[in-house]
């Protein structure tokens, strides 16, 4: 509850360095997923205040180009600082929006840690040059696209906030950010650090509002040149139509998933159980890459399905709040209702062993089906709860088959000892990141993350995000003979 929180919380537009009411006056609720309690009533961006944002950032835009990397950089190293110093803060706010358990907060560690990387990071943005064509010395060279829109889910609104912000503004762009109107707080308290680390007025815009209109609106905004979101699939899908029916701005996607995770006979049962029913259970299961979708040899099926159920069944569900807690609510009624709706699938088409509807709040215990065909729903679609499929298999042919049987890929897992399967799974998987012997949340910060098929376009990660968020230009300069 907000009474737990030692700042007031702020729930106005962050737009040219100064907190303002929407044009319309308009709100929405914020509600704790917990208590059911309305813990802020944030303001609602309009078109109108869209176009403030976006008019802010361009005019901020020349100057910010042209200022040097150094100190753009004094300028993110400071937020940095000021992330951290706000830790507590930030893991209240974080809770009581989207029910994520103070104790997995690891958020604004991560955070901070985009900022401080990228404040030096704009060096590597290099060109290339040449002297192969006669009379000419031919250069290219990386240059910011002006005023970046940048679209951020629920899930994890602060660490997605500075993943995009951070690459974004030491690429030299400015920037309007829309949160999630289910999670808006975090990154309205990340303005107020934004305007104490002294940020020039217009880099950094920060609204709040649902994706009609303000989402809508930026992503149609003729003035800005580049969008990056994370999200569905399907509101993906309705912006890039946006992007390319405006002008056609360069579109940046990391979107839904149903990730596998293939458990061979071979493998470290334990470990591969302890992984695998965390990356669905973590988060309340609320995470684009969790492994929804379980295949086992036969021959070790019930030996890792009784391992797996012992360790995701022994969850402490409760208050978000309590140190002790370790599985929170779902974020919202509209999410419970779907996950029910998915569970009823599963009892249908498949078998419940494990879980179901907590029947209190907006809680879904951690649940497992078997025997579900591989054409149901529940197997196909992306819940986004703590709702796992697992199916036994016999052959390597059968189960890369059924692995990549689906239209999205984000990350996939193999586990076994066998190194030369390890490789060819990896190469056969059809997902953007492969983990052998481990899983999601694992990744690289150097790796490249983003999706195949409707999971994406576009990689971002330490060494990538940069290169996303700049134009590559040709310079050609004719020289005279001696």
């Amino acid at each position: 509850m907000a009474s737990a929180l030692s700042e007031p919380i702020e729930t106005r537009l962050f737009i040219n360095n100064e907190f303002r009411d929407a044009s319309s006056k308009q709100t929405f609720d914020v509600v704790y997923p917990y208590t059911r309690e309305v813990v802020a009533q944030v303001q609602e961006a309009t078109v109108e205040d869209v176009d403030d944002a976006v008019a802010a950032a361009g005019a901020a835009f020349p100057a910010w180009r042209d200022t040097s990397i150094e100190v753009r950089g004094s300028y993110m190293q400071t937020l940095s600082k000021l992330i951290l110093e706000s830790n507590t803060e930030l893991s209240k706010l974080e809770a009581i929006s989207i029910g994520r358990p103070v104790s997995a907060f690891f958020d604004a560690a991560l955070a901070a840690e985009y900022f401080s990387y990228y404040a030096t990071a704009a060096w590597s943005a290099q060109g290339t040059a040449s002297v192969n064509t006669p009379d000419q010395l031919n250069m290219t060279v990386r240059q910011p696209f002006g005023v970046v829109g940048l679209i951020i889910p629920w899930n994890f609104p602060l660490v997605l906030l500075a993943g995009k912000v951070a690459p974004a503004i030491a690429a030299g762009n400015t920037v309007v950010l829309k949160t999630s109107e289910k999670a808006p707080l975090t990154s309205l308290y990340i303005a107020k650090l934004i305007k104490k680390a002294g940020f020039p007025p217009g880099v950094i815009n920060i609204i709040s509002g649902h994706g009609e209109p303000s989402g809508a609106a930026l992503a149609s905004h003729m003035k800005v040149r580049c969008i990056s979101f994370t999200g569905s699939s399907l509101t993906g899908q309705k912006i890039q139509v946006a992007a390319a029916k405006s002008n056609l701005k360069q579109c940046l996607m990391e979107l839904g998933g149903k990730s596998p995770a293939i458990v061979f006979e071979d493998a470290d049962l334990e470990s591969a159980a302890a992984q695998t029913q965390f990356s669905i259970q973590f988060n309340s299961g609320q995470i684009c890459t969790a492994n929804s979708r379980v295949y086992v040899h036969e021959s070790v099926a019930d030996k890792f399905i009784e391992a797996f159920r012992g360790k995701y069944e022994a969850q402490t569900i409760g208050d978000p709040l309590d140190p002790t807690t370790s599985h929170g609510p779902q974020i919202d009624v509209k999410q419970y209702n779907r996950i029910k709706e998915y569970l009823a699938i599963g009892e249908k088409d498949g078998k419940l062993t494990a879980g179901g509807d907590a029947t209190n709040g907006y809680f879904i215990k951690p649940t497992i089906f078997e025997d579900v065909p591989a054409k149901s729903r529940l197997a196909q679609e992306e819940v986004f709860g703590p709702v796992v499929v697992i199916t036994r298999f016999s052959t390597e042919a059968e189960v890369i088959e059924k692995a990549n049987d689906t239209e999205f890929g984000l990350y996939a897992s193999v586990f076994t000892k066998d190194l030369d399967r390890a490789v060819r799974l990896a190469k056969a998987l059809e997902a953007g990141t492969v983990g052998v012997n481990c899983t999601s949340p694992t990744g690289a910060k150097d790796g490249a993350f983003g999706g195949w098929k409707m999971s994406g376009t576009g990689r971002e990660g330490l060494l990538y995000s940069l290169d996303s968020f700049l134009e590559t230009k040709s310079i050609v300069i004719k020289t005279s003979r001696l």
